[in-house]
C-alpha cells in the first residue's frame, strides 16, 4: 500500500502516531485530523469523519477534563495528540501597575490587568484526555485588557505535522516540536485593538511558510515567516482597523493566494512575494468571520452594524468592485463572530451572534433555507461544523443542535452540556471535541 494512502487510513481511524515527511503526505494525513482553525480545508468540514449525533453529560462522553485558566481557542488534533491553549492568571501583581479597581472607566467595563499571566500550551492524549505535556510559553502582565467574551488565548494553534505554532498576540509567537521542545519564538510588538477588545486572528501554515494577520487600530500588517526559523520572508502594511478574521490560503492557476477579510477591503496576496493580486470593498465593521472558498470562488462576509456577503472570483485582478468578478452578493443575515460553513456546495451561517440560520447555494447565491430560528439556542459565538451529512451548531449556553444537511431544515438531535461554550468545535475520526469555559469534552460513541 502506498505510504501516503496508509497514512490517510491510519489518521481516519484515529490510531497511531501520524508523522509526515512531504507535502503530499501531509495533504493526505490532514483529512483524518483537525490541524488548524476551521479544519483540514479551513471550511468547517471533516469530510472523512463520523462523530456522534447524540450526547449529554451521561451519554457518548468519551472523556472530559478540567482546563485551568481562560481561553476561547479551538483545540487542534494531529495523530494521537490534541493541542490546546489557555492563559492562567497567577494573581501575582506588578506593584508598578494600577490595580483594575482604580483604573478609569472604559467601554464594556474593560480593565487592564496588573497581574502576571502564564500563557500555556497543553498537549493531551486524544484517546484518553490525559495530559502528555504542558509548556508555559511566557509569563507576563498582559499589555492590554480584553472584551469580557474574549480571552488572552483566543487564536487557535496550527501544525504542519512536524511543528506546532501558537500565537498569544502581544505575549508572542512560539514554535515547538510535537514533543513539546521549544524551537523558536518571536515578539511581534504591541497592538492597539479597538476599545481594548483583544486579539483573535489565528496563524496559518502552508508549506514552509507561516502567515499571520494583525489588524488593529495602529499599523495593521500581514507577516509571512519561515516555519523553521521564524524569520520574516515578507511583510506588508495594511490599511485596516481592528479585525479578527483568520486568513485563507487557496491555490489557483499555479499561484498560492492569501485571502484576508477586512472592513475596508478584502485582499488577495501572492504568498510567494507579497504582491497584491486583487481587492474588493464592501464589508462592515469589526470583521471577524474567516473566508471560505470553492475551487473558483471565495466567500467573505461580516455582520456587525450592517450585513455583507460577497462571492468573489479567484481569477480577479486589481479592484473587483462593480466588476464581473463579483459573482453575487447579499446584505442580510450574516454573522458577526462565527465563521461560515461551506459544505458540499452549501453555505451555512447565522445572523449576527443570534440563533437565526441561513443556507445558500454557493454557486448561485440562491436560497436553500430561508432565515430560520435554531430552536433551543439563544446565541452563538462558535462556528458551525459538518461531517457525515450532518451540520452542528453550538450555542453559548452549551446546547448543540445537529441538523441534517440538505435543502430542508431538519433537526436530528438537541444535545446539552453543563457549561458555556464559545469556542468552535473540532472533529477528528469518530470524535467531536468541545471546549467549554472550564472543560474540554471528547464526544464519541460509547463502546
Amino acid at each position: 500500500m502506498p505510504f501516503r494512502i496508509s497514512v490517510l487510513l491510519i489518521a481516519c481511524l484515529g490510531i497511531g502516531r501520524v508523522s509526515v515527511a512531504s507535502a503530499t503526505e501531509f495533504e493526505a494525513a490532514k483529512y483524518g485530523n483537525w490541524h488548524q482553525w476551521r479544519g483540514p480545508d479551513a471550511n468547517g468540514v471533516a469530510a472523512n469523519a463520523n462523530p456522534p449525533t447524540i450526547w449529554s453529560e451521561d451519554e457518548n462522553l468519551q472523556w472530559k477534563v478540567d482546563v485551568d485558566g481562560l481561553g476561547n481557542s479551538t483545540p487542534i488534533v494531529w495523530g494521537d495528540k490534541l493541542f490546546l491553549l489557555t492563559a492562567v492568571d497567577t494573581n501575582r501583581t506588578d506593584p508598578k501597575l494600577t490595580p483594575p479597581d482604580e483604573q478609569p472607566k472604559r467601554p464594556f467595563g474593560i480593565k487592564y490587568p496588573n497581574t502576571f499571566h502564564q500563557y500555556v500550551v497543553l498537549c493531551l492524549d486524544r484517546n484518553s484526555g490525559v495530559e502528555v505535556w504542558r509548556h508555559v510559553a511566557a509569563e507576563a502582565v498582559p499589555r492590554e485588557g480584553h472584551h469580557g467574551d474574549n480571552s488572552f488565548a483566543t487564536a487557535s494553534p496550527t501544525t504542519d505535522g512536524k511543528r506546532l505554532y501558537v500565537w498569544f498576540g502581544m505575549a508572542g509567537l512560539y514554535c515547538f516540536d510535537l514533543a513539546g521542545k521549544p524551537l523558536w519564538n518571536r515578539d511581534l510588538g504591541e497592538a492597539k485593538t479597538r476599545l481594548s477588545f483583544g486579539e483573535g486572528s489565528s496563524p496559518v501554515v502552508h508549506g514552509n511558510r507561516l502567515i499571520l494577520v494583525r489588524d488593529h487600530d495602529a499599523q495593521s500588517t500581514i507577516t509571512v515567516m519561515d516555519t523553521q526559523t521564524g524569520d520574516t520572508i515578507w511583510q506588508q502594511d495594511r490599511n485596516e482597523p481592528s479585525g479578527w478574521a483568520t486568513p485563507l490560503i487557496v491555490e489557483r492557476n499555479g499561484i498560492t493566494q492569501v485571502i484576508t477579510n477586512g472592513k475596508i477591503r478584502v485582499r488577495s496576496y501572492n504568498l510567494g512575494n507579497g504582491d497584491l493580486l486583487w481587492e474588493c470593498g464592501g464589508q462592515v465593521s469589526n470583521v471577524t468571520p474567516s473566508p471560505v472558498a470553492t475551487d473558483s470562488t471565495v466567500f467573505c462576509m461580516s455582520g456587525y452594524r450592517g450585513s455583507a456577503l460577497y462571492a468573489l472570483s479567484l481569477d480577479g485582478s486589481t479592484d473587483l468592485k462593480d466588476s464581473a468578478a463579483i459573482r453575487w452578493s447579499k446584505s442580510q443575515g450574516t454573522p458577526y463572530v462565527p465563521s461560515p460553513l461551506l459544505y458540499e456546495g452549501q453555505l451555512y451561517f447565522n445572523q449576527s451572534n443570534n440563533s437565526i440560520m441561513t443556507s445558500l447555494h454557493a454557486e448561485s447565491g440562491g436560497t436553500v433555507i430561508e432565515r430560520t430560528r435554531l430552536p433551543g439556542i439563544q446565541g452563538l459565538y462558535a462556528s458551525p461544523v459538518a461531517a457525515a451529512g450532518r451540520v452542528y451548531f453550538v450555542g453559548r449556553g452549551g446546547t448543540t443542535l445537529v441538523l441534517e444537511h440538505g435543502d430542508e431544515f431538519k433537526v436530528l438531535a438537541t444535545n446539552r452540556l453543563d457549561d458555556r461554550i464559545d469556542a468552535s468545535p473540532a472533529i477528528a475520526g469518530d470524535r467531536l471535541f468541545l471546549r467549554s469555559k472550564s472543560r474540554l469534552y471528547c464526544i464519541s460513541e460509547s463502546r
